[in-house]
């Protein structure tokens, strides 16, 4: 299916703190308004009920953050996704220290996980055993955001921002690292609502086309609330078909 190229790299990544630092992500993120566990639910692309969903942002020790993210059936089709977060400005400004995305098929099984170490400067891709399929070395200040874009993305919500520009680590077709942009898109904004959109980018002259064969994918953001995620669209697994994750309270059919 179309998704199938892309699962093993959206999503969300942490372990434990690390090591003193060897490289370092380049993008500082902000640091949430608001803590704690946003509950939701997994939907199918045409609004049908998949399974409970939750998206959580934990507060830890001396200003660092986790943030975990799973949907999908707890015995089937699922993804867990996770990122850890250090202070740069405590209170004000994060930089990423891991991220790390595992996904099922609709039997439960492991399709495999992925691991984005930015300390120690290596990107891995894992079978279900945990054995080492391909790596990427990264530079001394990677651009890599694989999970935690509910907080990237808030500069385009705040409107402070047109684009940005960042990468994504995949694993299927071999260990990779793919140029990425995202913008807001105007057709799903509306009052109380913005819709960010993005993908692969392939260059001026390529992004037009090239964007009808890739996923839509999709954030959506209230620009007012302490809170700001609402939904966000992504694949669920590897050759899988695309879910919305929505938190509770929010209704699926407004996001389309």
């Amino acid at each position: 299916m179309r998704a199938g190229w892309a699962a093993r790299g959206i999503a969300i990544g942490a372990l434990a703190i690390a090591l003193p630092a060897l490289a370092d992500s380049a993008f500082t993120l902000p640091y949430p308004s608001q803590t704690g566990s946003v509950p939701a639910a997994a939907y199918t692309e045409d609004g049908k009920p998949l399974g409970r969903a939750h998206l959580g942002m934990e507060s830890l020790a001396g200003g660092w953050l986790r943030i975990v993210s799973e949907a999908g059936r707890p015995d089937g089709a699922r993804m867990q996704a996770t990122a850890l977060l250090e202070p740069v400005e405590r209170g004000h400004t994060l930089r990423l220290v891991r991220q790390r995305t595992q996904s099922f098929d609709p039997q439960g099984h492991s399709i495999g996980w992925l691991l984005v170490d930015h300390e120690a400067g290596q990107a891995t891709c894992h079978a279900p055993d945990g054995s080492l399929l391909g790596e990427v070395d990264l530079p001394a200040h990677d651009r890599i955001v694989n999970v935690p874009m509910n907080l990237f993305f808030l500069p385009l919500v705040r409107g402070e921002r047109k684009t940005l520009d960042f990468q994504v680590f995949l694993c299927r077709q071999g260990a990779r690292v793919v140029d990425f942009e995202a913008w807001v898109d105007p057709e799903g904004s509306g009052p109380g609502r913005v819709e960010v959109r993005y993908g692969p980018d392939f260059g001026p002259l390529m992004s037009a086309l090239a964007q009808r064969f890739v996923p839509r994918l999709a954030f959506w953001f209230s620009p007012t609330a302490p809170y700001a995620w609402q939904a966000h669209r992504l694949p669920l697994y590897s050759g899988g078909p695309e879910i919305i994750v929505v938190r509770d309270g929010i209704g699926v059919d407004a996001l389309e």
